[in-house]
């Protein structure tokens, strides 16, 4: 309940106050453009262009984010049931044969609630995962979530700091060295840097020590909601202040880290800029679902952006297949989840309730992105399926979709319990050895 208060409370506190003429305004007029998009999209990034279809994903990039949400899950059994030597929990640590665990933390809610795992893949490096656990030779970092997110997004996020990169190794010996790289006007949310910082003494050490021991094993960080923004954080310095260049990172429901010039900093750190392969190349995957408020928040308002690496989930409902997957472009894609985003949702309401002005309101169709003829003649705009209706709510607002689409990424996240949670009981796993002509197949390996 408090979650839900929380949340509704922030939204209406931050809503823009509308003058008469913006309440008064014409249905002909669109809510948002792609040209309000992307107004912070990088100059060396192309304007991305309408898509009349979504070609879908390879089936060994769909393979390889339905491993990390496994093992993402997994996460949630730290600070509860825990998991042991070698890797084994009451969740899906079974799903993962070749894995053997470093060390897990847990900072505790008075410590920005961190948690997480650090684990070894001594898999067979035969590309990227499958239903039988097999992965490349890695180092995983899963960065846990937490069901406090709301609240952490609610009571840090009007004072953000200013983000200095960390010059050193992690071993307080030169922390005080000027940082190699710097992020000029660059802001980060101070809830999800402090959940950073809390970890950063458990974390680093291990890490350097799991390197040393398996020589040319990349790292790859995993995290959900609040453990995708600190997983973003700790990215960071990996690649650029340490100068590790075999950081990868998949991260599902991840919030708004900071302000545009982080974003871009993020971005170029990754090659998310245009400088690198873009694609199932990229070295950062950031997993979003329609319906998820998370990757909307903290609110454009208080001047936070989302960078680019985005992979969408169009479909609602579990399961997905590779069809149902979106690479998009820049940092705000109209099409994937910065389609979903009004700042104005007063007015947006206002003419959602306007009778008469949407044939759909009236059962007449709709949804069509297509003009037709209004009641008086003229002629009505009649928004893209998804923009309007049930669906076309605006996702930030969706406060009940913090307990499943913001939690559905290929499974149900978030219980540690034998089998995942509940409503993937009797679930048959993804059948990922051929595609099916209609999608994904289902059955067992």
């Amino acid at each position: 309940m408090r979650l839900f208060t929380s949340l509704t409370f922030f939204c209406l506190l931050h809503a823009p106050v509308l003058s008469g003429a913006q309440l008064d305004r014409e249905p002909q007029q669109r809510l948002q453009t792609p040209d309000d998009i992307h107004h912070d999209r990088h100059p060396g990034q192309p304007t991305p262009e309408p898509q009349a279809a979504n070609p879908g994903v390879s089936l060994p990039f769909f393979a390889s984010l339905e491993r990390a949400a496994r093992l993402v899950d997994i996460a949630y059994c730290v600070g509860t049931t825990g998991i042991s030597p070698p890797f084994s929990c009451v969740s899906r640590c079974k799903d993962f044969p070749s894995l053997h665990l470093e060390r897990t933390w847990n900072t505790g809610i008075l410590m920005s609630d961190s948690c997480g795992y650090i684990a070894v893949d001594h898999g067979t490096g035969e590309g990227g995962g499958g239903g039988d656990g097999k992965g490349e030779r890695e180092i995983i970092v899963a960065f846990r979530g937490t069901y406090s997110i709301t609240n952490t997004i609610v009571d840090l996020s009007t004072v953000p700091q200013e983000y200095v990169p960390y010059p050193g190794d992690g071993d307080g010996d030169d922390d005080d060295k000027e940082p190699p790289h710097r992020c000029p006007n660059c802001t980060v949310h101070t809830g999800f840097m402090s959940s950073w910082r809390a970890a950063r003494d458990m974390v680093l050490p291990a890490l350097h020590a799991a390197r040393a021991r398996h020589k040319g094993y990349r790292v790859h960080l995993v995290g959900h909601s609040l453990g995708g923004a600190v997983a973003a954080l700790a990215a960071l310095e990996l690649r650029l202040g340490l100068g590790w260049r075999d950081v990868y990172v998949t991260t599902f429901g991840e919030p708004r880290v900071g302000n545009k010039a982080l974003a871009r900093y993020i971005d170029g750190a990754f090659g998310l800029d245009g400088s690198a392969p873009p694609g199932e190349e990229a070295p950062y995957r950031r997993v979003t679902h329609a319906g998820d408020p998370v990757p909307l928040l903290p609110l454009t308002e208080w001047g936070y952006r989302s960078h680019a690496g985005e992979v969408y989930i169009e479909k609602s409902e579990l399961p997905p297949g590779p069809q149902d997957l979106r690479l998009c472009q820049g940092d705000a894609d109209p099409e994937c989840m910065a389609g979903a985003e009004t700042e104005d949702w007063l007015g947006w309401a206002m003419g959602w309730l306007g009778r008469g002005r949407r044939k759909w309101w009236l059962g007449g169709g709709g949804g069509s992105g297509e003009e037709e003829e209004g009641e008086d003649g003229g002629e009505v705009v009649v928004e893209k399926a998804g923009e309007m209706g049930p669906r076309g709510f605006p996702a930030r607002l969706k406060l009940w979709q913090l307990l499943f689409a913001h939690r559905d990424y290929f499974w149900r996240l978030g219980l540690c319990l034998p089998g995942g949670d509940p409503v993937d009981w009797g679930r048959e796993k993804y059948n990922l050895t051929k595609p099916a002509d209609d999608g994904l197949e289902f059955g067992d390996l």
